[in-house]
């Protein structure tokens, strides 16, 4: 669930790059995300 929430705000455009990747290392941490959801979110960050 987060996973989805996070990537479609992420193709939006509309987040704020160091406060997403902060949540994202907090999901990650705490088992709401795997690491393969994780690289790719982050990648995708890194693309835009």
């Amino acid at each position: 669930m987060i996973y989805k929430l996070i990537k479609r705000i992420i193709e939006r455009g509309g987040y704020d790059h160091a406060g997403t990747a902060e949540k994202l290392n907090v999901f990650l941490a705490a088992g709401s995300i795997t690491q393969a959801e994780y690289d790719e979110l982050t990648a995708m960050m890194e693309g835009e």
